[in-house]
C-alpha cells in the first residue's frame, strides 16, 4: 500500500507517517505541504522519493494508492472530494469539515464515487476506549454518564509544536468533535438534545477560549464536556465514564478505575498507539474493501450534533 500523507510537516502529519513505519507492506510514496523547502528537506530525511506543495502533484501519481489529509481543517472538504473524484481512498483527519453541509458534500460524493472515505476519529480506536466498547457490546457495561475535559493553553496560533499556524483552531468543530463522536459511538445513540454555552471571543483571534456542553441520547446516557484555550497545567483530553458497574478514567491510550488503578490493556489490540491503530484500520478497510469503523457516513451524525450546538450558542 503506497500512501502520500498531506500535511506531512505539521504535528499530525508527522505522527501519521511515525505510525505508518510501523505498519508491514506500507510506503509512504509521497507528501505534501505548504513550504517547498520544508516539505523537500522533511521527505530528503525520511527518504520519501516524492515531494510537493500541490495535492494535485500527489493524487495524479501512479504510485499513490490512498491518501491521509492532515492538512487545516479549512481545507478538508475540496481536498478530500479531489481525492475521492482521483480514484484514491481518503482519510480525513478531524473535523473533516468545519460546517454540516461540507460534511454533506463529502458524504455525498463518497456516495457519489464509491471510493473509500473515512474520518480520523482516533478515539474509537485508542485502547482504552476500545476496553470499554469490549464491554458494552458485551452486555457487560452500560454509560450513565461521561464527564469529559478537553484543556490546552493557547492563547496565540501557534499549533502543537510551538509553531505559528496559517489557521485558526475551534474549540468546538476540532476538539468537541472527539467527544461528541466518542459519547454516541459508545452509547450506539444519536443525541437527541444537545446545547453548548460559550465564553467571550479572543480580541485577536475571534474564536471563544472556553465552551461548555451538555448531550442526551434517548437511553437517558448523558455527557457534559469542558472545553478551554486557557488552562495553564495538563494537556489533552480526560474521559471519565460512570458507568453501572464501575467508574473508569481514559487519559488517550491508558485506562484507570475510579481508583486510580491503571487497567491492562495489553490483549486490546496489536499496538497501544492510537493513531497508529486507526491508520491499519483504514488500510486493512481498503484491503478488504469494506467501510471503515468512522466511515464519513457513520461520523456524519456528529457533526449533526456539532450543528445543533452552534445553533444553541445563537439561542
Amino acid at each position: 500500500m503506497r500512501i502520500c500523507v498531506a500535511g506531512a510537516y505539521g504535528a499530525f502529519g508527522i505522527k501519521h507517517l511515525e505510525a505508518l513505519d510501523a505498519i508491514d507492506e506500507v510506503k509512504v510514496t509521497s507528501i505534501m505541504g505548504p513550504t517547498k523547502a520544508k516539505i523537500d528537506a522533511l521527505a530528503t530525511e525520511r527518504g520519501i522519493t516524492h515531494a510537493s506543495t500541490k495535492l494535485a502533484d500527489c493524487i495524479s501519481r501512479d504510485d499513490v494508492d490512498a491518501v491521509i489529509l492532515a492538512t487545516p481543517t479549512q481545507l478538508h472538504t475540496e481536498q478530500a472530494i479531489a481525492c475521492m473524484r482521483a480514484g484514491k481512498p481518503v482519510f480525513i483527519e478531524i473535523p473533516i469539515s468545519d460546517s454540516l453541509e461540507d460534511a454533506r458534500r463529502i458524504c455525498e460524493v463518497q456516495r457519489e464515487t464509491g471510493v473509500l472515505a473515512m474520518a480520523g476519529q482516533v478515539r474509537r480506536c485508542n485502547p482504552s476506549h476500545q476496553w470499554i466498547n469490549n464491554k458494552i457490546r458485551a452486555g457487560k457495561l452500560k454509560i450513565q454518564q461521561m464527564d469529559v475535559q478537553t484543556y490546552f493553553f493557547r492563547r496565540s496560533n501557534m499549533n502543537a509544536k510551538g509553531e505559528p499556524r496559517s489557521w485558526t483552531d475551534h474549540l468546538l468543530w476540532h476538539h468537541a468533535c472527539h467527544t461528541v463522536d466518542l459519547f454516541q459511538y459508545q452509547t450506539g445513540e444519536v443525541a437527541t438534545e444537545a446545547f453548548g454555552i460559550q465564553g467571550p471571543p479572543h480580541p485577536e483571534l475571534g474564536i471563544a477560549m472556553d465552551m461548555t456542553i451538555g448531550m442526551k441520547v434517548p437511553s437517558g446516557a448523558i455527557c457534559t464536556l469542558s472545553l478551554s484555550f486557557n488552562n495553564d497545567g495538563p494537556l489533552g483530553t480526560f474521559f471519565r465514564y460512570i458507568c453501572d458497574h464501575g467508574t473508569y478514567i481514559a487519559r488517550y491510550d491508558d485506562l484507570f478505575d475510579g481508583r486510580e488503578n491503571q487497567i491492562d490493556l495489553s490483549d486490546v489490540a496489536i499496538s497501544n498507539n492510537g493513531i497508529e491503530l486507526i491508520d491499519r484500520e483504514f488500510i486493512a478497510a481498503i484491503r478488504e474493501g469494506r467501510e471503515p469503523n468512522g466511515s464519513v457516513h457513520e461520523v456524519l451524525s456528529s457533526m449533526e450534533t456539532l450543528d445543533m450546538i452552534e445553533k444553541s450558542f445563537q439561542s
